[in-house]
């Protein structure tokens, strides 16, 4: 653990003294708030079909040297949620974490902190979505008292307290409630877990925001 942190910090000072030396501050280096606007904006163009053209292998060569992405985004695994489509965000822009039901394992977390302190990313977005499988699973599983194969029954429990939180407002859409409530419980548990991530929102300089995305419309909406 500790040459890892040690080699965390020495490539995000590596990482500032490169910005110093040319004295230019970084591409990624805006306010939370103009992070998220550029965000939004491109999942408008994505519901309105009109997407920026792009040829992806102008630039490439750049992006070799490294990466600023505006945005770290936890999203699920779900084959329907590529962040980098439905934000209308070309390569090295998105630094994304997926895995079933956007949950915070300790991995993803690590890499968060990696994109935090290292790339300096200032925004990072917890993206739920609708008709989420593994959230829909934690709730069988729930109800059903039921035990599932493998290492899934650990992501039932990572999904757990989003659903008694759900249960606790007694919705008319449970399922819906829930998947909010998992957006709710990963914006704050990446808060709580990281000393790296915590001090950085504490600073102000990097904000955690929730979504949850609707696939049948395309949109996201805030939570």
């Amino acid at each position: 653990m500790a040459g890892a942190g040690t080699l965390l910090a020495a490539s995000a000072f590596a990482s500032r003294r490169a910005r110093a030396a040319d004295d230019k501050p970084a591409p990624n280096d805006i306010p939370p708030s103009d992070a998220l606007d550029q965000l939004m904006q491109g999942n408008a163009n994505y519901i309105a079909g009109t997407p920026k053209e792009r040829d992806f292998s102008v630039g490439r060569a750049a992006r070799a040297e490294g990466q600023a992405p505006i945005v770290g985004v936890l999203a699920c695994a779900d084959s329907r949620v590529p962040p980098e489509i439905i934000f209308d965000q070309g390569p090295g822009k998105v630094f994304v974490v997926r895995d079933a039901g956007n949950v915070v394992s300790k991995y993803g977390l690590a890499s968060l902190e990696f994109a935090v302190a290292v790339l300096g990313v200032p925004l990072i977005l917890v993206l739920g979505h609708s008709s989420c499988g593994a959230v829909a699973s934690a709730l069988q599983s729930a109800r059903e008292r039921s035990k599932l194969p493998g290492h899934l029954p650990e992501l039932v429990k990572a999904i757990q307290p989003a659903v008694d939180a759900a249960h606790a407002k007694h919705p008319s859409d449970l399922l819906a409630t829930t998947i909010n409530e998992n957006v709710r419980l990963g914006m704050r548990e990446l808060k709580t877990r990281s000393d790296v991530i915590g001090k950085a929102v504490s600073s102000g300089k990097v904000a955690i925001k929730g979504g949850v995305y609707e696939l049948a419309t395309g949109k996201i909406a805030m939570v």
